[in-house]
């Protein structure tokens, strides 16, 4: 009987052994994308923000950012084109947001664009200049300084030039002397889908 009792503490042993195995092996098998936390990921993300990085550069130089941070419809407190809380949900109609739209629309990649200025108190206020969602675990960043001077002036829809920034109820107010206006930090959060 001794023998019997042994026998089957033994089969339960290798069964429990064999289940153990079992689970560690389907464990094992987990198929790794290229989204998940992997150098290959990480490399995306290099690419996304070096990307970003690149369409403000071109923006700044062509001065696309400085068009659509002054595109702005100041009798409707918002973008023009802009949704009713102010921002774009679809492809901003400047140079900016079309250089954005022909880099990631049809990559899979979505974006927002913040402005970011100083407020008179010096507190720092953020403008959703482009929104079309929450930014995932995986976002990146890349950002670029323009500053405005009292003698820019607001676009209208058609693009021609409008009143002084400093005549106008402008988003970011007017916090220098001697002609400097503001600095607005241009924010472009990229994210895969």
């Amino acid at each position: 009987m001794v023998s019997r009792g042994q026998a089957h503490t033994l089969e339960a042993v290798i069964a429990a052994l064999l289940l153990l195995t079992s689970v560690v092996f389907a464990l094992q098998i987990t198929a790794v994308t290229p989204l998940s936390a992997s150098t290959s990921n990480q490399h995306i993300e290099n690419q996304q923000q070096a990307s970003a990085a690149g369409v403000l550069s071109i923006g700044q130089v062509n001065g696309a950012l400085e068009e659509s941070i002054l595109y702005w419809n100041a009798s409707g407190e918002r973008f023009h084109g802009g949704t009713i809380n102010g921002y774009y949900s679809e492809t901003m109609p400047t140079s900016f947001g079309r250089t954005l739209e022909d880099s990631f629309g049809d990559r899979g990649i979505a974006y927002n664009v913040n402005l970011k200025y100083t407020t008179a108190d010096g507190r720092l206020r953020t403008e959703e200049l482009i929104y079309r969602g929450v930014p995932s675990d995986n976002a990146v960043v890349a950002s670029r300084s323009v500053v405005l001077t009292d003698d820019d002036r607001i676009l209208h829809a058609n693009m021609t030039s409008g009143d002084r920034i400093d005549e106008t109820d402008f988003y970011a107010p007017d916090v220098g002397d001697g002609g400097y206006y503001n600095t607005i930090r241009v924010e472009v959060v990229v994210w895969r889908i």
